[in-house]
């Protein structure tokens, strides 16, 4: 309870904090995430692919929340995968610079994609994957004070890919 208290205190925050923009370096964010990640339960079979991706101007405490979010899902969901694969990197959509978090976990229906960035909405029982339902939401939240998007894709067992833009903040 107190878990989730905190989290919706930070969701409430989040538009209310001045954005401060600097040069970030998104893989550098990434790699200490995955780090800290592996840190934590060395005994766990996963590799991190993790791409060298240009600095983008942007909230660097706010731009860390997306991937420890994004990043964290990604090695909650592949939990129960003998041997995970969670990748970062850049790519293009429609002529326009995107960056995403790609693992071959638990997934989702796509049927229920609109649940995932509400506040409280699951995909997965609490029992099987922990959490209080408000990571997806808080992500969204800091990608749109950027300017930009976010989007998943996924099916069941075959993982998910979180993409995002950051508006006018590509390469510095």
């Amino acid at each position: 309870m107190g878990q989730l208290i905190d989290d919706l205190l930070k969701l409430s925050r989040l538009g209310r904090a001045e954005l401060r923009r600097e040069a970030v370096d998104l893989s550098v964010l990434a790699r200490a995430v995955a780090d800290e990640l592996g840190q934590r339960e060395p005994q766990r079979q996963a590799t991190f692919v993790i791409a060298q991706v240009g600095v983008v101007q942007g909230d660097v405490q706010l731009l860390r929340i997306v991937l420890d979010n994004l990043l964290g899902n990604a090695w909650k969901f592949t939990c129960k995968h003998p041997q995970a694969r969670i990748e970062f990197g850049e790519g293009q959509r429609n002529g326009q610079l995107i960056y995403f978090v790609r693992d071959d976990g638990a997934g989702f229906e796509m049927a229920y994609l609109g649940k995932l960035f509400g506040v409280f909405q699951r995909l997965h029982s609490e029992k099987d994957f922990p959490g209080t339902g408000i990571g997806l939401a808080t992500v969204q939240r800091i990608i749109h004070r950027h300017g930009g998007e976010i989007w998943a894709e996924g099916a069941v067992e075959q993982g998910a890919t979180f993409s995002f833009t950051l508006g006018q903040t590509a390469h510095a």
